[in-house]
């Protein structure tokens, strides 16, 4: 119980911010432009202004890290910084941040009195010498600063983006342990970064494809602890888990919810048939999508809820196809060379994510909602399943190394295809299913 409420706490803390003034300066990186070069930012560990202890160094090193990560922005080594900050509201030395080439300064405090911290931040445009709208403050407990440190970059990369945050949130996965032909499975979740996890369900059962609803209080997944797959509801405060409307003598499997929460979709087997069924999340009013004697599995709402898109073999090999979210006749939209599947729509609306197989190498790759545009982002062995962050700018997905001994891990990359890189966890991962950004 208590991981439970640890958990709980961590998912549901409020976090109070001020309302941010609109952006002034010119200070804007444009990340659709097919060459970026990192923008450089320093940093000054935040000031400790009573109580602080080492909060104020480690909410510095998040933020930094959070921004660093993107590679969108370089930060600047402190050893390089002719002058601190000794106040939070002290005067900035602008040439002496211009002589080291800083683009973006981030000055913030921190205070800590009891159960309370509060961190406040100002965001300063060095070459203009102009602060970047007005300052923000965050208050929590103890236990939340990194989501508060969340915060801060979030504003930041906003800020300076344009783009919708994404930092402060979660990640739903299947932690994986012991060998290949027996691995052991069970659904853990984590800040975005890795940090924070905490497992949701013991090892007992096999576990696959968690998602989270578009609130973050629940999770869908498919789990194996009745022989067969069967889809599975748990809430996030709590830990209860219940089977959500078993059928009898059919397998159901790869569920999402619904864009307001009260639909889930998923993948219904019966007979050797697999089709695509809806269902009400209380478990009532089954209504079957699809009627083809193909496999039909994958499906995943349109932000707005009008459509879905889905993975069928009905072509004869696995293609990407959308419908109306009521069911009805389907439109193929993918038309590149190889097998596509596990397909997601953007949070944006903009796009699908997808897998792709094409002679020998596996890819993710993104696509306009028409099939337009197909840009692969990775190759490899194994890259599959891919979620997107809340913002809908980056992907996270399992990559799976080769032979006997081969691991699976997380990994994340940008739209454009830049800033490849493994996501952090405690041993191997797959499935990841990013949250929405949290309350």
């Amino acid at each position: 119980m208590t991981a439970l409420k640890s958990l709980s706490a961590a998912l549901m803390i409020g976090v109070a911010g001020l309302v941010a003034a609109p952006a002034m300066a010119e200070l804007n990186i444009v990340i659709d432009s097919p060459v970026i070069e990192p923008m450089p930012f320093a940093i000054p560990t935040f000031v400790d202004e009573g109580g602080a202890g080492d909060y104020a160094s480690n909410i510095s090193r998040v933020v930094a890290a959070d921004l660093a990560g993107t590679g969108l922005f370089r930060e600047i080594p402190a050893e390089a910084h002719i002058s601190g900050v000794t106040a939070f509201d002290a005067p900035i030395a602008y040439n002496d941040w211009q002589a080291i080439n800083a683009q973006a300064l981030i000055v913030g405090a921190v205070q800590a009195s009891g159960d309370r911290i509060v961190v406040k931040f100002r965001l300063f445009d060095v070459f203009t010498g102009q602060p970047l709208g007005e300052g923000l403050q965050f208050a929590g407990t103890p236990d939340s600063w990194r989501r508060m440190a969340h915060k801060v970059a979030d504003a930041v990369y906003s800020r300076i983006t344009g783009e919708g945050p994404y930092f402060d949130s979660r990640v739903v996965y299947v932690a994986e342990s012991g060998p290949k032909n027996q691995r052991q499975k069970r659904l853990g979740v984590m800040d975005y970064d890795g940090a924070n996890v905490a497992y949701l369900t013991d090892s007992s059962s096999i576990v696959l494809a968690p998602r989270f609803s578009p609130s973050g209080d629940k999770i869908l997944f498919t789990s194996y602890a009745s022989g067969f797959p069967q889809i599975y509801l748990m809430d996030v405060g709590s830990l209860e888990t219940r089977s959500l409307g078993e059928v009898p003598g059919t397998m159901t499997f790869a569920p999402r919810f619904s864009p307001d929460g009260g639909t889930v979709v998923f993948s219904l087997e019966q007979g050797g048939n697999t089709d695509i069924y809806a269902m009400d999340v209380g478990g009532g009013g089954l209504r079957q999508l699809t009627n083809a004697p193909s496999i039909e599995t994958a499906p995943s709402f349109s932000p707005d809820g009008s459509q879905i898109v889905f993975e069928s073999d009905r072509s004869g090999g696995p293609q990407i196809y959308v419908m109306s979210a009521g069911g009805g006749e389907a439109v193929r939209v993918s038309g590149g060379k190889g097998r596509y599947g596990t397909p997601v729509w953007s949070p944006r609306g903009d796009m699908i994510a997808f897998t792709k197989q094409n002679e020998g190498r596996f890819h993710i790759g993104v696509m306009r909602t028409d099939g337009s545009e197909e840009r692969l982002l990775t190759a490899s062995f194994l890259d599959e399943g891919p979620t997107w962050a809340p913002n809908g700018r980056v992907v996270m997905f399992t990559r799976e190394s080769a032979g006997a001994g081969g691991q699976a891990q997380l990994f994340s990359v940008d739209i454009s295809g830049r800033n490849l890189k493994p996501v952090t966890t405690d041993g191997p991962a797959s499935d990841p299913a990013w949250s929405p950004l949290l309350p």
